[in-house]
């Protein structure tokens, strides 16, 4: 389930009735106890939270996260290393600190969970892949472009939320400055809906039932375009039908998926 997503702020959910996790720290907690009530969802529905990056819009409320709730925080070495001295966690995370080992699946309170590194212009930004009883479910958000260990994989997974930032004639036509059109697009931070439509033609299989898009961007983008691109890469694979698709609402909570 997805909280908000987009650089108004992202948090995500994955679980069952009996854990979870949280993606992401985006909203404030008082919001986060709110939507989640709303789909029969507590504070005791998650026992940690994994961070992507350190990025305003992932973060902005861990340091509150960490102090009412003293969830564990997992996160990469290099990216903790920034975060203890990041005004938006600091000082209270030092007591949830849990450092993710590199290129192997850690145990998170049940949950299988590795760690892949993504071009994007943070400290580092690393997506995840979740094994849960045999479930697969790859997260990957804020990338510049996709690499190989991101498409491996999701050529596992059984759900992907995969970044579909932007829509290219958009941006390029867009009021943004030529600074800011190049910084999205040149590898290094956002990830276009067609290069999202390429990257699902590359890691589509078989057991993959659903793909999530998201962080769309407000201005350059929207849900119709980035939904109706990736569907065509279905359709040109012939899957259309076989895949739930569906792009993330930025600014309020997705609807609870089932996806086990």
């Amino acid at each position: 389930m997805s909280f908000s997503s987009g650089s108004c702020g992202n948090c995500y959910w994955f679980g069952d009735d009996k854990k979870g996790l949280l993606i992401d720290a985006g909203v404030s907690l008082r919001h986060l106890k709110k939507l989640m009530a709303l789909h029969g969802l507590d504070e005791n529905s998650f026992s940690s939270i994994l961070v992507t990056h350190d990025h305003m819009d992932h973060i902005r409320s861990l340091g509150s996260y960490c102090k009412r709730l003293c969830k564990p925080v997992y996160a990469t070495t290099v990216l903790h290393e920034a975060l203890i001295h990041h005004s938006f966690a600091m000082p209270s995370i030092m007591g949830c600190r849990r450092d993710l080992l590199e290129g192997e699946w850690n145990d998170v309170d049940g949950f299988k969970v590795r760690y892949f590194v993504v071009p994007h212009d943070a400290t580092q930004t690393v997506g995840y892949a979740i094994d849960y009883e045999g479930f697969k479910f790859v997260i990957m958000t804020d990338l510049g472009r996709i690499t190989d260990e991101a498409v491996e994989l999701a050529s596992q997974a059984d759900a992907v939320v995969i970044e579909s930032n932007y829509d290219t004639d958009m941006l390029l036509r867009g009021k943004y400055t030529h600074e800011l059109k190049m910084r999205i697009c040149q590898g290094n931070g956002h990830l276009s809906n067609d290069e999202c439509a390429s990257a699902i033609k590359r890691f589509w299989h078989e057991g993959l039932n659903f793909i999530f898009l998201c962080h769309l961007s407000e201005n350059n983008n929207t849900p119709t375009l980035a939904f109706e691109t990736s569907k065509r890469a279905l359709d040109e694979l012939g899957v259309s039908e076989k895949v739930q698709l569906a792009a993330l609402p930025r600014q309020y909570p997705s609807r609870l998926y089932v996806i086990g």
